[in-house]
């Protein structure tokens, strides 16, 4: 075990049942839908109304807003909805439960969890700070979300966690979001679609469009074709729109607490989870903050790197990562630009730890090899727990190392802070170890964190106990690096 004295705070975060959301709950065969309706069509008004109102009493108090919930479902299944005479509102809202279930968000898990300042630090004391806590949430079926608390460090080096509300509510889907042509076309390139159809589609577009821009150039196309469209026609339309629905954006209402606010899968590409944000807060060159996040997004086959951007953790933009260096997991933006480039730590081999550089921070290539597994506790791969942290002797890297027995630890190295392609040194034992109750969970002998921050002088480390929950360590910073650069490579 390393010399560096780790700190374990009284802080755990255990995954509960009683934060649910509703989710909806239709069956693919279109038969059944229309059965389902049938039935709820066939009720008198009268029961309906008390129907609805058994739904009501016995899930109101559950969720923030039960009947716009219910009414979006049955906007879902409108379509199958087979009489011309007018709903009552009461009738709409039924079937629309009839197509509705509550899904326990992370009854399974709350882990691996990243922190960053709060944008509002008003009234916090002078060495204390209020963070954020970003924690992914997985439920039934293993899907997993981003949910986030809040809490404060005193300028004591004590940690608190604010009272977590039991609903938590999705977010509004912003219907006509905006793209960036340049980088929509880089990655319909990357997808392998360079083709007259795609030309055709994107010429009459701006440098910036919306999504109704873009509908109304594919209906465009559509109509100069020759019908049935033919298979290309066909393959780049339905890449057009997977790509432009893989980049949306989402809006919180402000009257939500933070705890109240979950981001769950939306896109085609992240059906199975949104896994491992990790956030940083970015300050450019102009002294302005934007607060990124990194993700993995996974549809039960494939894993695809995105990026998170926010400025105030209410109106949220999701992006797809351009570039060859996008792949794998555990990509980790540095918390501003070195030497006028945006850094990037990534992992393309699952094995190894990589450094890239770029531009933007939406492209992505070229990485460079700077850590390789050393010791035997990380002999098996290693990887990043989150964004580096900036320090006046370089920047600490917190690592993780998979060893025997698939036994995860938390290690750190230092790099160079003009030049992080230079490893100036790295723990040769490992700074936190799963031990005693930390070593049971789904995934047992793990301890991961996707994000630490500064308080002071002392470095404040969120960490995954076996997949399954979470807790807070501190280490003194001086203590760290003195052992960090004892140790250099």
């Amino acid at each position: 075990m390393s010399a560096v004295r780790v700190r374990r705070h009284e802080v755990t975060l255990l995954p509960t049942s009683a934060r649910v959301i509703f989710r909806p709950f239709i069956p693919a065969d279109v038969q059944r839908i229309t059965a389902i309706v049938g039935r709820a069509l066939a009720l008198t008004e009268r029961e309906v109304v008390r129907q609805l109102r058994r739904v009501r009493r016995e899930f109101d108090g559950r969720h923030v807003d039960t009947e716009s919930s219910l009414h979006a479902h049955y906007e879902k299944v409108k379509q199958h909805v087979f009489t011309q005479s007018p709903l009552s509102h009461e009738r709409q809202l039924l079937i629309g439960a009839l197509f509705s279930g509550e899904y326990a968000l992370e009854s399974a898990a709350i882990f691996n969890p990243s922190i960053v300042p709060h944008p509002d630090q008003n009234d916090v004391p002078s060495g204390g700070l209020r963070f954020i806590m970003s924690l992914r949430a997985t439920g039934e079926g293993h899907i997993s979300s981003i949910e986030f608390r809040t809490g404060n460090i005193t300028p004591d080096g004590s940690i608190s966690l604010d009272p977590v509300s039991r609903f938590v509510a999705a977010p509004e889907i912003v219907p006509n979001p905006r793209y960036d042509k340049k980088r929509f076309v880089i990655k319909l390139r990357e997808m392998g679609l360079d083709d007259d159809h795609t030309a055709a589609v994107m010429a009459p577009l701006g440098e910036t469009f919306t999504r109704t821009d873009l509908n109304q150039s594919v209906d465009t196309v559509v109509s100069r074709e020759p019908q049935p469209a033919t298979h290309e026609l066909h393959r780049t339309l339905q890449s057009v729109e997977w790509l432009a629905d893989c980049n949306y954006e989402l809006r919180f209402s402000d009257k939500l607490a933070m705890s109240e606010r979950i981001i769950f899968p939306v896109s085609p590409n992240e059906t199975n989870g949104i896994e491992d944000a990790r956030f940083v807060r970015f300050i450019d060159d102009d002294g302005s903050a934007m607060y990124y996040a990194t993700y993995t997004a996974y549809n039960g086959r494939d894993i695809l790197s995105q990026l998170i951007e926010t400025e105030d953790f209410r109106h949220f933009r999701i992006l797809t990562l351009n570039g060859s260096a996008v792949q794998n997991k555990g990509m980790a933006l540095f918390p501003r630009r070195i030497a006028g480039r945006y850094a990037m730590l990534s992992r393309q081999d699952d094995e190894n730890l990589f450094i890239m550089f770029s531009h933007s921070p939406y492209h992505w290539n070229d990485p460079e090899l700077i850590l390789r597994p050393q010791e035997m506790w990380e002999s098996v791969k290693i990887g990043n727990c989150g964004s580096p942290v900036e320090t006046e002797a370089g920047w600490v890297v917190i690592t993780h190392g998979v060893g025997p027995m698939r036994k995860y630890c938390i290690g750190a190295a230092l790099l160079d802070l003009n030049d992080p392609t230079k490893v100036i040194g790295r723990l040769r034992e490992p700074l936190l170890s799963p031990n005693g109750r930390e070593r049971d969970g789904y995934v047992p002998n793990v301890v991961y964190s996707c994000g630490s921050l500064l308080c002071g002088r002392e470095l404040i480390l969120p960490f995954a106990i076996s997949d399954r929950a979470s807790a807070i360590a501190s280490v003194s910073l001086d203590d760290l690096l003195a052992a960090l650069q004892s140790r250099a490579d």
